[in-house]
């Protein structure tokens, strides 16, 4: 645990600037996605055995996995499935480039049908977790498969889809749109957002009232919008009529949980929680 701890204040120490969504995809798909922050917890847990508490909790697991070459080379199967529909590929273990996955950026996402399934992340019976690389403007989606085996997580293979053949396309691409055109943002909102947030005037409380369309750009948060993050904790994914998309920062507590509905054949947004 004494790791996972040291991982997090160095992320707390970190103040440079933070890549954006945009970059990390480029990063990610010319194999340059290494950077300031990811090399100094690589040598920090280096020489440093995964603690066994790891692999309970597979969001402990993936900080290990994610900040470590060492540590992915020990727990992928290699050599490593590329499936695209009925294309496969392999990787060899000494062709594999390390994979910081969001670690680079500060901040993850996550795609949710209901509140109980926020609860799987912190499921220690979870056995089967696919993390999500959503390039939104590519239009195509990288699955990393995840299985423990033995009580070791493990890394199994690769998928590589379009966007349309996903659960959740229909939220996808209004989401793309939602971040990225403010005045279809607006034309988004419910006729008022649901608004819970900490009480300026009380540390230890939180305010809740509503935001109108006038009042949204008071409170409109920063979207990413050319590569987001989803992770599955082997929840079943539905075309469901209602997205809960959480921003969630790595070691600020930093939140954000943006709760959108479908109706009448459009996605609105209905609710948010800082």
């Amino acid at each position: 645990m004494w790791l996972f701890l040291a991982i997090m204040l160095v992320f707390a120490a970190c103040t440079g600037k933070r890549q954006t969504a945009q970059d990390e995809a480029i990063a990610d798909s010319t194999g340059r996605g290494d950077t300031v922050v990811a090399d100094t917890l690589e040598e920090l847990i280096a020489d440093a055995p995964m603690p066994k508490a790891a692999d309970e909790l597979f969001d402990d697991f993936i900080f290990n996995f994610a900040a470590s070459k060492k540590v992915q080379l020990a727990r992928i199967h290699f050599p490593l499935k590329v499936l695209k529909g009925d294309e496969r590929e392999v990787v060899q273990r000494s062709a594999w480039t390390v994979d910081h996955f969001f670690m680079q950026q500060g901040y993850y996402t996550l795609i949710f049908d209901n509140e109980k399934q926020m609860e799987l992340g912190k499921d220690t019976a979870v056995n089967h977790v696919v993390i999500e690389k959503i390039y939104l403007d590519k239009k195509f989606i990288k699955q990393y498969v995840f299985e423990r085996e033995n009580g070791l997580w493990m890394m199994q293979q690769v998928r590589l889809s379009d966007i349309e053949d996903s659960p959740n396309a229909s939220f996808l691409n209004f989401y793309h749109s939602f971040a990225t055109d403010s005045l279809y943002q607006v034309e988004s909102l419910n006729n008022t957002v649901d608004f819970v947030g900490p009480d300026p005037d009380d540390d230890f409380a939180q305010m809740e009232g509503v935001i109108t369309k006038d009042t949204w750009p008071a409170f409109a948060p920063e979207l990413p919008s050319g590569m987001i993050y989803n992770v599955v904790y082997g929840q079943e994914q539905d075309h469901s009529n209602q997205k809960i998309f959480v921003i969630r920062g790595i070691a600020n507590g930093f939140e954000v949980e943006l709760t959108f509905r479908l109706s009448d054949g459009r996605w609105r947004l209905v609710k948010m929680i800082t």
